[in-house]
């Protein structure tokens, strides 16, 4: 939590540059990873419109950062669902080259643990969540809004949060590959020795 706050916000009103954007710098990498987990190829366009959005009504914002991040991820959530509606209405043309070119080639099985254990391998298992699921454990686990403000973004109550997160969690769990049993050592033998046979 930055003391600052109040500061920023009210420089921000004011029009100040510079604390507009940390105020832009403290929610935009969360929000990216938020809107590119549910939102997928849209998320760029619906952060630059969530954030005409803020601009505009940055003077009407009243609250303390929590609520600012609330208050932020309530407008991205619905800036998504209208970018939604208009992309189910509109064709999109596939690059068939680009799409054969992006295809994984055979597996590396150093990096593909390395991949697994990446934030973007996190984000990629919780977008195979239900979406109520996967909202709730990004806006409570990854965003870091309380069980009240995610109920408010998503426009429910703090205990389906709750549950939904639960379930998502446990989903979670079970899509997570077994972890691989650690080599126990063998009594009066070393490393050295196990490694030579």
């Amino acid at each position: 939590m930055r003391e600052d706050f109040p500061d920023l916000l009210a420089a921000a009103r004011e029009g100040d540059d510079a604390a507009f954007t940390t105020l832009f710098r403290s929610v935009q990498p969360v929000l990216l990873r938020y809107l590119r987990t549910i939102g997928g190829r849209l998320a760029d366009d619906v952060a630059a419109e969530t954030w005409v959005s803020v601009v505009r009504g940055i003077e009407r914002f009243r609250g303390d950062e929590d609520g600012f991040r609330a208050w932020v991820f309530t407008i991205a959530r619905a800036r998504l669902v209208d970018a939604r509606r208009t992309a189910a209405r509109t064709p999109v043309p596939v690059d068939v080259t680009a799409e054969l070119a992006e295809m994984p080639a055979t597996t590396d099985v150093p990096a593909a643990v390395d991949e697994l254990m990446s934030t973007e391998a996190a984000l990629a298992l919780i977008g195979r969540l239900p979406p109520d699921q996967a909202e709730a454990v990004l806006l409570r686990h990854v965003v870091g809004l309380d069980p009240t403000q995610a109920a408010a973004v998503l426009g429910k109550r703090p205990g389906a949060v709750r549950i939904a997160t639960m379930r998502g969690l446990a989903t979670l769990r079970a899509l997570l590959p077994p972890t691989a049993p650690v080599e126990q050592p063998v009594p009066g033998c070393n490393a050295t020795d196990r490694a030579n046979g």
